[in-house]
């Protein structure tokens, strides 16, 4: 079957969306995000797709800096409501989806209570990259909860799969 290539980005899914926030000028946005990677590990950076009309992704560019959190399936509404709350319309978007946090250790980002792991970034770079931006964050700090050692123990931490949009962010059933 003939993949349509406005569909490619689907050949991915299901996929963890991590949630970048960022703070800047008393405003605090955040929004999940699906497309990401660990550009090197020495120095530790991370890339991060994100639409430049996004009001995160301007907060994080305003910011210079940006938290990015996994969270459990104990937290799927919430990220859900992130994906359907414009930052732009609300000051607190992560008090308004009921997200709890704090200032980041090494950076200016809000960093979240509930995160299972959080890595807080300094923005490095950003790049055009079709109808997206590719933020370029250098990892200052990295942290995890005792459900990860090496790696995941899927035992403790349930993670959220995201399986596509269509009317909302659609997240796979058993997550």
């Amino acid at each position: 079957m003939k993949v349509d290539p406005s569909l490619i980005h689907r050949l991915f899914y299901p996929q963890v969306p991590l949630v970048m926030a960022a703070r800047h000028g008393g405003r605090v946005s955040a929004m999940p995000v699906v497309s990401y990677l660990v550009a090197s590990e020495n120095p530790p950076m991370v890339g991060v797709a994100c639409a430049p009309k996004g009001f995160t992704c301007r907060l994080a560019l305003k910011a210079g800096s940006f938290s990015l959190s996994v969270l459990d399936r104990s937290r799927r509404d919430a990220v859900s409501r992130l994906a359907t709350t414009s930052g732009a319309e609300v000051e607190d978007k992560l008090s308004e989806v009921g997200l709890k946090y704090e200032a980041g250790k090494r950076v200016n980002a809000p960093v979240l209570r509930d995160a299972l792991a959080t890595l807080e970034c300094t923005l490095k770079s950003s790049k055009r990259a079709g109808d997206h931006l590719l933020l370029l964050g250098s990892v200052e700090s990295a942290s995890a909860s005792d459900a990860f050692t090496d790696r995941w123990d899927y035992a403790r931490y349930r993670p959220i799969l995201y399986t596509g949009w269509t009317e909302g962010l659609t997240l796979f059933p058993g997550s």
